[in-house]
This record gives C-alpha cells, sequence and structure tokens, in this order.
C-alpha cells in the first residue's frame, strides 16, 4: 500500500468520525420531508440538489441512504469521494470542469438502478450559488424530479474557502428545509430548461436565506416535524 493510500484512508476515515460525532450534537429539524418520501414509497429515485457550502451537513444527515454522488476527478475529490463512501453514499466521478460525461453517464446508470442521486450545482470550484447544468441535464435523461435542499442555522461556523463552507457549531438547532419536486420534461426546449434553471437557483438561494436566519420564512416552512440526531425515514444510528 502507498503512502498516498494511506494518507487518504485514514484521513477519510478521521473526517467521517468527526462528522457522525459532530452529528450526533445536533438538534436537527426536517421540514416539507414528504416532498421527496413519497417519490421514495413509490420506487422513484430522486435528484437532491443543494449549495457545495452544505455538504458536511447532508452528509451526516442523509447517511447510509445509498444516495449517489457526483463528485469531481480533481485531487480534493478524492478525498470527499472517500469520505461520503464511509458515511454510505455512492459516488460518480466527474464534474463539469473534468470528466463531466463519464460522471453523468455513471448517475443515469445509477438512477436506473433506483438510486436517488445529489449534485452541488455551483461545485466543485465556483463560483458559490450559481447553478451549472449538470442537474437539469440528469433530470433531463433519468426523469427523476430534483428535489432542491436547504440545510443551516444561526450557530454556525464559516470556513474561509470559496464557498463559506458552513459548519455547525455543537448542539447547536438545525433546520434542513426540502423544497418541492422540479420535473425537467424530456422534450423542453432549450429555452425552458434555462428557465427552469434560472428558477432552481433562485429557490435554493431563498431557501438557504430562510435556514440561516437571513430571510423571512416563506410558505414552504409552513410544514414541519422534529427529528433528532437518529434522523428519520431510511436514515439509522450509523
Amino acid at each position: 500500500m502507498t503512502t498516498r493510500e494511506v494518507r487518504f484512508r485514514l484521513l477519510s476515515w478521521l473526517a467521517a468520525s468527526l462528522i457522525r460525532l459532530l452529528g450526533h450534537t445536533l438538534r436537527i429539524r426536517a421540514e416539507n420531508e414528504e416532498s421527496f418520501l413519497e417519490n421514495r414509497k413509490r420506487g422513484q429515485p430522486v435528484i437532491f440538489v443543494f449549495w457545495h457550502s452544505r455538504i458536511l451537513l447532508l452528509t451526516y444527515i442523509h447517511r447510509n441512504q445509498g444516495i449517489v454522488v457526483l463528485v469531481s476527478e480533481h485531487r480534493d475529490g478524492e478525498y470527499i469521494a472517500r469520505i461520503i463512501e464511509r458515511m454510505g453514499f455512492g459516488t460518480s466521478r466527474g464534474s463539469s470542469t473534468r470528466g463531466g460525461v463519464k460522471g453523468l453517464r455513471g448517475l443515469v446508470r445509477a438512477a436506473r438502478e433506483g438510486h436517488d442521486l445529489a449534485f452541488t450545482p455551483d461545485g466543485p470550484r465556483g463560483p458559490p450559488r450559481k447553478l451549472k447544468p449538470g442537474t437539469l441535464v440528469a433530470a433531463r435523461l433519468t426523469g427523476a424530479p430534483i428535489v432542491p435542499i436547504a440545510v443551516g442555522g444561526p450557530r454556525v461556523w464559516r470556513l474561509g474557502s470559496w464557498d463559506s463552507h458552513v459548519v455547525p457549531k455543537p448542539f447547536s438547532r438545525i433546520t434542513v428545509r426540502y423544497g418541492e419536486p422540479v420535473v425537467v420534461p424530456r422534450d423542453a426546449s432549450e429555452e425552458e430548461v434555462a428557465r427552469i434553471g434560472a428558477d432552481l437557483e433562485a429557490l435554493l438561494c431563498t431557501l438557504s436565506d430562510e435556514v440561516d436566519g437571513v430571510a423571512p420564512v416563506g410558505p414552504r416552512g409552513e410544514s414541519r416535524r422534529s427529528v433528532g440526531p437518529a434522523d428519520a425515514g431510511r436514515r439509522d444510528a450509523g
């Protein structure tokens, strides 16, 4: 085993352990989960989409569900892939800048096998909170509805990374809010796809600002249900 491989294994194990430890201290409230749970009951995969800055929190909240994530082939992507695989995710390697076609093919195959998918549409290098087209392409090819997610809270640290990555403070309250599913018709025109993408980008920004407490909560926040670190749906103690 090479020194590089030892480093990947050690650091990914340490990071996954720290995520689990931090996650178990959080008080998590899920809102509008029915927006995707109904699809799961019918056996229809969905595509979760969220900003890159929220990866850490959602890695914990959606652990051990077999969701397949598009991860960059960049060296930093190798660390992310190893970490989330330890948290019970699958990965398809590629991005909007490297290996994009290969990554999308892997996601389409995973959806056909019944797996939910996940995208960070402003990754891997930004610009932050700007939606790249990969999510829309995957939705069009698979027919899977897109479920936007925002997660955050008032007591978090923001790292000095390009995306101002969100790290919750231990024992803080966290809200994860699911938007209504967005469908990209297979026969949609380019203009329609562009409009859907613009609306989805705006919705993700609004939802994120709401859970961060910097924007008023709209009607989407009316359906609420509290969950603890034990999670809900197909989540387990991990």
